[in-house]
């Protein structure tokens, strides 16, 4: 007999109301088991398939599992699959209808031993939603009770697998019903094993070339191989047998050219396998080139499908119908893949919108963000709304509630900042007085950015999608709006500001930490000070003093006594730090060095020069006590939410990738020790040659190359041994000093003012995030982490080209530079510029097969020969029996220049053309002694780039005039848009750009 029930469904509209439908549901005593161990197989009237009689055990795939790796459940090796009505229905309203077809494709094919039990009608397997249940927490419970359900029916005759993504559920469900196991999915791949073995399930990520891929240190070679994933991909690997393993070369390779177009034997096989199986296939937005009309033509194809280049090299060309290929062939297009058919070649894709012109500034930004998926729209009238506000009509100040909460510390202690000239986004200041007690009393005070940002708040569900700031070259995208980044949580010189500080008493003379105390606070910042400024007081020259704002409209006296008290203060600090340091020192933390490149820009944005970043003792010192403050923020609220807390591990390095370090050290007599971060950290202090310190950049450069990524984690997925920083050789650490930029930082000071509550007894606001939410939303954040490195990256290395593309490398002096050697590859090196921070590779021997001679007068030139690699050199010999050899930390005359490329980004290309040491001319000694600011570069290439667009920009502003004074929108239309892309496809720019 039917059972009526009512289901309540709650709807939103368009308008944002809520809508509450109720619908009637009947459930039946009997429904379609399609099992032949029924008991009762009339009563179930099975029709259709039926499961299969010679398995072990059925499996039955959460909601979740069936989301995310349909393509694994359709191996036909998998067998005796039941999916619940609960997760198809998930599938159809989460996943959409095209996945959702595809699943009952699945359960229609006779040749799948896969049946749909539809559990939501079955009087014993229906449950109803609990009140404040969420809605994945009722779908896995639905789910196990139809499955005990199911083996009571089957009479105890069948085991039943359950597998779940959810470990909450596998730790509640996994032990409560006999013959009913609760398991993660990659439990059931080693219990259904194929006849291939899968050896890997991961993320297709890595690759170094366009023929290559490197999946969980295996191999992945050719097309063929990749079966149709493609970079991003979460794939399953299957490992091919020892005799088809394949090396990777150790030959120089240009992104346009194969490994066996090298002609170079390569290095020692190493596993390699090929993918089987795409378990998510992570398609975003690509950047492609249209071809040129010859380009259109040798392919054969008509004008409305063609073939299109992705700008990532390791992206396969993308098969699009248009008929504006003519008209877009200059400009960098979006391209969306839709759909790869196992008969193709290629995946077949739309277009999306145009970027911009191939070469100009802003299309090539554009771009990369693109390609990093990194979305830079404005915040929304939505977001903003909920941002305080300060104007000069109504500035904001500090609340009288605040001010009885807080600590209010404006009068009582020295504050300062220490930051890069022209920083806006001033989110840590820094204090130190002498106590009572004689004590010091050390603080470091953070911008309170969580209280301005709520919860789920508009802007808290943006910060988060944003994860962090975007820092390019020549500029930023906030992850906060300015109101915030740069106004009310930018501790600014002479305004009130909430914080959240720790301040520590310590021993007067041992600086060991006494005491500690957290909480909010009210400061004022005194000075603003910039890192250069900073150094020349804490060395004694006190004519910086004049470039200090604060220092102008001072009488003598009162300045000389503030003079007196900041620069106290600047020492005191770096005594401090250089105590912390010498602690972790002596735990084994590691000084590495990056090549950190600054774009040097004029008043109007254009570039200048290229300048690597100097290190000062005071950077140190403010880095100490931030990660002073980082570490023991992490072990407060570790000890106050073992299981909750939102830490930042280092995980040791393989020490595979420490040989080519250990082999450069030897080529210098040197040993380097990598069995701890003691012995490394120690090693690298003592590889000093004292004839050419760039010896010791480079190693400890190749020292960083080979470490692992530091990365947010949630404590209760880790053990505590895990929790370790190798570089920082520290037990616990987070990020709690950049809330302005972070949202990890956000998290942690949440987490932060939980553990004070917790500690007085009061009721925590807000709700944590639970083991599982924090570390998906550390997944997230490390991934966009990853996305603001690689930009930020590929911004550089773009004004590095743009600064050197218009130069003739023959008689532009900046273009030729002094070279290190610091790798040796069969058939050339890599070279470092410490003028410009620049690493790339110089080819010893040319496509043409002729090598690299050099004659009386060391000038370089090129001749039919051979090249013979050893470890530590290369030797150049020509048929005429000239040779020469390069030895690692050699240095060299380098021509730089640049390798154009229409599809792809442009690449630096160095030229070995002496192997002598560049001699500076006297002209330029001054200026070639100090590596080239970045910002300088940036300055000089910008500039260029409007001079370039100047003539463009006038006939633009023309027809937007005219068209102003009858348009009837007050903002751009659909038609605006239009006719800019009729415009720029028809203006005529050959002579600008060299066409």
């Amino acid at each position: 007999m039917l059972q009526k029930r009512e289901k309540v469904l709650l709807l939103r509209t368009f308008q944002g109301r809520t809508l509450r439908i109720v619908r009637e549901h009947y459930l039946r005593p009997c429904v379609p088991c399609h099992s032949p161990l029924c008991p009762q197989p009339a009563t179930c009237s099975h029709d259709g398939k039926l499961l299969s009689s010679d398995v072990t055990h059925y499996v039955i795939p959460d909601w979740k599992v069936v989301q995310d790796y349909l393509e694994i459940l359709e191996f036909p090796e998998l067998k005796g699959i039941i999916f619940m009505q609960t997760a198809c229905q998930a599938v159809q309203h989460q996943r959409g209808r095209r996945q959702y077809n595809k699943l009952r494709n699945l359960l229609k094919d006779a040749r799948h031993d896969c049946i749909l039990f539809a559990n939501e009608f079955q009087q014993c397997c229906y449950l109803p939603r609990e009140r404040g249940e969420s809605m994945e927490k009722w779908q896995t419970r639905s789910i196990y009770n139809a499955a005990v359900w199911y083996y009571h029916h089957c009479q105890d005759r069948m085991p039943i697998v359950m597998v779940t993504e959810d470990e909450e559920a596998v730790q509640q469900y996994g032990s409560e019903t006999e013959g009913v196991f609760v398991i993660s999915f990659k439990g059931i791949l080693n219990v259904n094993k194929h006849r291939a073995q899968i050896e890997a399930f991961v993320r297709l990520q890595g690759a170094s070339s366009k023929d290559s891929d490197l999946v969980s240190d295996i191999l992945i070679h050719g097309m063929k191989a990749r079966n149709r994933s493609i970079h991003g991909d979460v794939v399953v690997v299957e490992l091919l047998p020892k005799n088809e393993w394949k090396g990777r070369t150790v030959a120089l390779c240009e992104n346009d050219c194969d490994d066996k177009a090298s002609g170079e034997s390569p290095s020692e096989p190493m596993p390699t396998g090929r993918v089987v199986g795409i378990l998510q296939k992570n398609w975003r937005d690509y950047v492609v080139t249209f071809p040129s009309k010859e380009e259109v033509q040798s392919q054969g194809k008509t004008a409305q499908k063609i073939l299109v280049t992705p700008w990532d090299y390791r992206i396969p060309k993308i098969r699009i119908s248009t008929q504006q290929a003519e008209a877009l062939q200059d400009f960098r297009v979006v391209v969306r893949i839709d759909s790869w058919e196992s008969t193709s070649v290629y995946p077949n894709g739309h277009f999306v919108r145009v970027l911009g012109r191939i070469g100009d500034l802003e299309g090539e930004i554009a771009t990369i963000l693109v390609e990093n998926s990194i979305s830079v729209i404005p915040f929304s009238e939505a977001q903003m709304c909920e941002m305080p506000v300060n104007t000069p009509e109504n500035p904001w100040k500090v609340s009288r509630e605040e001010e009885q909460k807080r600590k209010d510390l404006r009068k009582s202690h020295l504050v300062f900042s220490i930051d890069p000239k022209g920083c806006e986004d001033v989110d840590d200041t820094l204090s130190i007085r002498t106590l009572n007690n004689g004590n010091l009393e050390l603080g470091v005070h953070i911008a309170d950015v969580t209280h301005f940002v709520a919860p789920n708040s508009y802007i808290d569900i943006e910060a988060r999608t944003r994860a962090t700031t975007y820092y390019l070259a020549d500029r930023r995208y906030d992850m906060l709006p300015s109101v915030l980044s740069a106004d009310l949580c930018s501790l600014l010189g002479g305004v009130d500001r909430y914080a959240v500080s720790i301040m520590w008493e310590l021993d007067k003379t041992s600086y060991e930490i006494k005491e500690v105390w957290y909480g909010r606070t009210i400061i004022r910042s005194a000075y603003k000070l910039f890192y250069e400024a900073a150094q020349e007081l804490l060395d004694g020259n006190f004519s910086v003093v004049d470039d200090i704002p604060e220092f102008k409209d001072l009488d003598e006296k009162s300045r000389q006594a503030k003079l007196e008290e900041l620069v106290w203060a600047i020492g005191k600090l770096t005594n401090i730090a250089r105590h912390v340091r010498a602690k972790r020192d002596g735990c084994g933390a590691l000084e590495l060095e990056g090549v950190e490149v600054r774009v040097q820009l004029d008043d109007k944005k254009n570039i200048h020069d290229l300048i690597p970043k100097q290190p000062l003792e005071v950077h140190e010192t403010v880095a100490e006590c931030m990660i002073l403050a980082n570490h023991w923020v992490a072990k407060k609220i570790w000890e106050s939410f073992p299981h909750q807390a939102l830490l930042r591990q280092h995980p040791p390095p393989h020490q595979e990738f420490f040989s080519e370090l250990r082999e450069c050290a030897k080529a210098k007599g040197f040993f380097i020790d990598t069995r701890s971060n003691k012995t490394l950290a120690d090693s690298l202090d003592n590889a000093n040659d004292p004839h050419d310190p760039i010896v010791n950049r480079l190693l400890r450069s190749m020292a960083t190359q080979a470490m692992s990524n530091a990365l947010y984690f949630s404590t209760g997925s880790c053990a505590e041994e895990e929790f370790h920083h190798y570089g920082l050789a520290l037990d616990k650490y987070t990020h709690f000093t950049s809330p302005i930029r972070r949202y990890s930082d956000i998290v942690v000071h949440r987490l932060l003012m939980a553990a004070i509550s917790k500690d007085k007894k009061m009721e925590i606001k807000g709700n944590l995030f639970s083991n599982k939410d924090l570390e998906e939303l550390c997944r997230h954040i490390n991934n966009r982490n990853r996305a603001a490195q690689h930009s930020q990256k590929q911004s550089t290395e773009l004004f590095q080209c743009m600064y050197f593309k218009d130069k003739d490398p023959a008689t532009e002096e900046r273009c030729i530079s002094d070279g290190v050697i610091y790798s040796i590859r069969t058939n050339g090196v890599l070279v470092f510029i410490p003028r410009f921070g620049i690493k790339g590779a110089a080819y010893l021997k040319n496509k043409d097969g002729l090598v690299i001679s050099s004659g009386p007068d060391s000038r370089s030139a090129w001749k039919p020969g051979s090249l013979q690699r050893f470890q530590n050199k290369i030797t150049s010999t020509t048929t005429d029996g000239e040779s020469v050899t390069f030895h690692l930390f050699d240095h060299v005359t380098v021509r730089i220049s640049v390798q154009a490329s229409r599809c792809h980004s442009d690449t630096i290309r160095l030229e070995i053309i002496s192997n002598k040491p560049y001699k500076i001319p006297n002209t330029e000694l001054i200026h070639q002694s100090s590596p080239l600011l970045k910002s300088e570069l940036v300055k000089e290439v910008t500039k260029s780039m409007e001079e370039a667009q100047l003539a463009q920009e006038v006939k633009v502003n023309i027809i937007q005039e005219e068209y102003q004074e009858y348009c009837q929108t007050k903002g751009r239309s659909l038609y605006t848009l239009l006719e800019e892309i009729r415009d720029l496809a028809l203006l005529d720019v050959s002579n600008n750009y060299g066409i």
